[in-house]
């Protein structure tokens, strides 16, 4: 299998290449944004499956996956154990300083961290972190401040696609794809 070939910008590719925490948004993310209740009042996600291939693979080559979200879900918790991430911040509207929080406890530097969003509570956190980014289907504003945005939308297959981004620039794609050749 020939090399994957990722364009990006220089300066992206440098910033992609110090990450060691990304950071997820959930609805409009790890979702389509759309929320779902069924007739009994329960609530329906979906989740993408490539992006949890994507998060598994950011896992196997070191770095960190996270999610800082702004409502609160089983369903979420549910997902985040499944794929062994963490930390789950939930019920934040205020994502800026449950970031704070985060690094007041960590080693890791904010030029360390990506943080994912779509929409205007996601702001800003994207303008702080090392590398900011939307998806496709973000707000216009967001999308005006973004580092990068991403092809896909959220819940299509965006974190799979970041995931892929990540680990090309810091040279893990192709040793993690040798098993799927």
């Amino acid at each position: 299998m020939p090399d994957i070939q990722i364009e990006i910008p220089e300066h992206l590719l440098t910033a992609a290449a110090n990450i060691k925490l990304l950071l997820l948004d959930v609805d409009g993310v790890l979702t389509d944004g759309k929320l779902y209740y069924g007739n009994s009042g329960e609530e329906l996600k979906a989740f993408n499956i490539q992006d949890g291939l994507g998060i598994k693979l950011l896992q196997q080559a070191g770095i960190q996956v996270g999610i800082i979200t702004g409502r609160v879900s089983a369903l979420l918790q549910r997902r985040a154990d499944e794929l062994g991430i963490s930390p789950v911040i939930q019920g934040r509207e205020d994502k800026l300083t449950a970031l704070e929080e985060l690094l007041s406890s960590s080693t890791i530097k904010l030029n360390e961290i990506a943080f994912m969003g779509d929409d205007l509570p996601d702001l800003a956190v994207i303008n702080r972190v090392g590398l900011g980014i939307t998806v496709a289907n973000a707000s216009s504003t967001l999308a005006a401040q973004a580092a990068l945005q991403t092809n896909k939308s959220g819940g299509d297959g965006a974190v799979r696609e970041v995931a892929e981004l990540l680990l090309h620039a810091q040279g893990k794609l192709q040793n993690l794809l040798e098993p799927y050749q």
